[in-house]
């Protein structure tokens, strides 16, 4: 009795996690821009901290960055003026991906709490499925504005731009240009052609993250590219059991990522955000971790009937 009451605890828990996803989001956001006050100060945390990697998308020129962006680093790296491939940011990279996954898209990433908090905001919502075809502009970013030509195009120096974090990223001019303008007079008075470019990036992409769900993310990020690859492969991942299924599509229909889960539970689009499985009314939808529980308890069950 003792052990089934704690199985169900279990679960529950694991879906008060899922319910609360918000709260981590939030969460998140914090401790990975957690000096605050440098907002008002106009300075940037310079520690030792600052050289590692936050998982998710978090520009390095924000104030309140507690570390760097994976995006940023590797592109420092692979601009130099000795070209470098960044093993310690892609392994950590690689790591990420394969406990995670696109979880870290739908709790962890500080720009996708971002977006869903837009999507909040009351105005007429539209659908992304006929615009599935945009899903590869992001793999575009990764290889080309991330990658390739930092490596291809450099100046006479043999440095190689920034291109995705200089000329396409919105965080960056959310967390960096903005709230550093804003405190110091000096960089408002510099402020030229690239900033307004950007600023109409970040405002293109508010306007669309009220009418679609996650248009960055869907469409742009190459972060949240690479991590796509890894859904196939993540420990932290999706399990559908047929047998439960009634059919009722309520899990497609939630899906504001626009995937089905019943088809596809390691699909590159989805943020593992839970929807699906808070959803669904048999339970045919877990998360790996608890699906290996219910099945370990199976066992036990069954072994406590042959005694």
């Amino acid at each position: 009795m003792d052990k089934k009451r704690g199985f169900k605890n279990y679960i529950n828990k694991s879906m008060n996690f899922l319910k609360r996803r918000g709260t981590v989001q939030a969460i998140a956001t914090l401790l990975t821009n957690i000096h605050v006050t440098n907002f008002v100060k106009g300075t940037l945390y310079s520690g030792p901290v600052k050289k590692a990697c936050v998982p998710g998308l978090n520009c390095y020129s924000c104030p309140g960055a507690t570390g760097a962006c994976p995006i940023g680093a590797f592109q420092a790296v692979v601009g130099s003026s000795k070209f470098a491939f960044s093993y310690y940011v892609t392994g950590l990279l690689i790591l990420l991906g394969t406990v995670f996954g696109r979880f870290i898209c739908g709790f962890l990433c500080p720009f996708g709490w971002f977006q869903d908090l837009l999507h909040k905001i009351p105005f007429k919502k539209f659908s992304t499925k006929k615009l599935k075809f945009l899903t590869y502009l992001k793999y575009v970013m990764l290889f080309g504005a991330v990658a390739i030509l930092p490596v291809l195009i450099t100046n006479e120096l043999g440095m190689g731009e920034p291109f995705f974090c200089k000329y396409v990223c919105p965080q960056g001019i959310l967390e960096g240009g903005i709230p550093l303008s804003i405190a110091s007079e000096g960089i408002r008075s510099s402020l030229g052609t690239l900033f307004t470019m950007k600023s109409i990036i970040l405002a293109s992409i508010i306007l669309l993250g009220i009418m679609f769900y996650r248009p960055f993310c869907k469409w742009i990020c190459p972060l949240g590219a690479f991590y796509s690859f890894f859904n196939k492969f993540s420990i932290y991942r999706y399990k559908f059991d047929e047998d439960k299924c009634i059919s009722c599509g309520k899990c497609k229909r939630t899906c504001k990522m626009d995937v089905d889960i019943t088809k596809s539970t390691t699909h590159r689009e989805c943020i593992k955000c839970g929807e699906c499985i808070k959803a669904c009314p048999t339970d045919a939808l877990s998360t790996l971790i608890v699906s290996k529980q219910i099945s370990k308890r199976k066992e036990v069950l069954s072994n406590e009937k042959e005694c």
